[in-house]
């Protein structure tokens, strides 16, 4: 029994050698070399402080501040560790009041606005912890931060533009906004 046992023991320190060890190394290591930003979560600073990551939304609430699509998390909004959608059909009553109560919120936070709100503020995504708004959102919510910054409207529009991306490749996704890449961007115009 010892002669069969041996060589199975052999192959379990090899195999947890390569796979548990060496593998993970080197591929961390070539991530690291090839893509440093990326390897370690997209981290985004300020004042050589973390603030949080590209990769995952936060709650806004501030008038200052561009708010992001809402967090299907809970009990705590963008909660990496409970990521997935509602899975609220659209025939679903619930879905209907959380969208309307999100409306009213909106509504509320900026009276003056009277286009037609963009989908993506009230309604989560798939994994709801979407860090993107579209540029429709994001222009939406230009004229309450310009009021709430006292800066023009143009100055807010224009770090819009310049925190848009587009499609990956050119051919996926769509056009998208940065909530948190922006929000940093305007706190450090107003720092100056």
């Amino acid at each position: 029994m010892f002669k069969e046992l041996l060589p199975s023991l052999r192959m379990l320190i090899v195999m947890t050698l390569l796979t548990g060890l060496l593998y993970p190394a080197m591929v961390t290591a070539i991530a690291q070399g090839l893509f440093p930003g990326k390897a370690t979560g997209s981290l985004l600073r300020a004042n050589g402080q973390v603030i949080g990551s590209a990769l995952i939304g936060q709650p806004f609430t501030d008038p200052r501040y561009f708010w992001g699509r809402p967090s299907a998390t809970a009990p705590m909004p963008y909660n990496a560790a409970a990521s997935g959608g509602s899975n609220l059909g659209p025939l679903n009553p619930a879905l209907e009041e959380a969208v309307q109560a999100r409306i009213m919120v909106l509504k509320e936070s900026d009276p003056t606005q009277k286009q037609p709100i963009p989908v993506d503020l009230v309604t989560t995504s798939g994994s709801g912890l979407d860090p993107h708004i579209s540029p429709d959102a994001a222009i939406w919510q230009v004229p309450r931060v310009a009021r709430a910054r006292n800066i023009s409207e143009a100055e807010v529009l224009l770090r819009v533009r310049k925190h848009t991306e587009g499609r990956t490749f050119g051919i996926l996704g769509e056009a998208r906004v940065n909530v948190l890449a922006l929000n940093l961007d305007l706190d450090t115009l107003a720092a100056k």
